[in-house]
């Protein structure tokens, strides 16, 4: 029934999360914000919390590129406190610093979520065509694809930044259509965001697996009547079963 996947990358196949907590303490050590905080859970929290609010309005074209990647730093870091008890205030290039070093350090890392490397490996002995589509930035996604090793499974790699838009957003998908001349009707997207990856490709017409990879009782993202996945998954063992 399908020819051809589009699938997500972070938290799909690579261990994104699990990926950048790991670079979020070598960062933590590397620019010794022990001096701003009590312990290194009181920057991790806001960060995370910062990080997932600004990629839900990057992804809905709310703010660009620049702002998130500043504005991530720029925000946890303000809960720190100096040596004389006035609030940390990091300064716009001291952010764009902190960002590189901790895009090197993610960027860097092999981790995979369970399963990924056994899911493409699967779907291209079953002479599937990948597709990766993603929000995430050229030169990250490059360097991740590289180090965990999955960079030669995709016979094309689709980012927004190409796209000139993000997911959901139609233009994204028209975007990768032009690019891997895939048939609708033959295509499936596989992703664990149901706004930006299951809601973009459903509005598109294309069928959709939802993956859930862990339940938090903080997501907003619930399915809906109105959202409904043609397959949703716990585990990326479970796709084989279904292609």
């Amino acid at each position: 029934m399908y020819r051809d996947i589009f699938i997500d990358f972070d938290d799909t196949l690579y261990d994104t999360r699990g990926n950048a907590q790991i670079a979020l303490g070598e960062l933590f050590e590397h620019f010794k914000l022990i001096q701003y905080f009590h312990s290194p859970e009181d920057f991790y929290t806001p960060y995370w919390q910062t990080n997932s609010a600004l990629w839900e309005q990057y992804a809905a074209g709310k703010i660009d590129r620049d702002h998130l990647i500043v504005e991530r730093f720029r925000q946890p870091l303000s809960k720190g406190i100096n040596a004389d008890g006035t609030p940390f205030s990091p300064s716009r290039e001291e952010c764009l610093k902190i960002s590189d070093v901790f895009l090197d350090f993610c960027s860097s890392k092999p981790g995979l979520v369970e399963g990924a490397r056994e899911l493409v490996e699967y779907l291209i002995s079953r002479n599937y065509k990948l597709h990766l589509c993603s929000n995430g930035f050229h030169e990250v996604q490059y360097k991740k694809l590289k180090s965990c090793g999955l960079a030669e499974f995709f016979d094309n790699i689709i980012l927004s930044e190409h796209a000139g838009a993000n997911k959901p957003s139609p233009r994204f998908f028209d975007y990768a259509f032009s690019e891997t001349s895939a048939q609708k009707n033959q295509t499936i997207m596989i992703g664990d965001n149901l706004t930006t990856d299951i809601g973009g490709a459903a509005a598109y017409g294309l069928d959709t697996i939802f993956f859930i990879r862990r339940k938090d009782p903080t997501d907003t993202h619930s399915i809906s009547a109105s959202l409904q996945p043609t397959f949703t998954v716990f585990s990326l063992k479970e796709i084989e079963s279904i292609l």
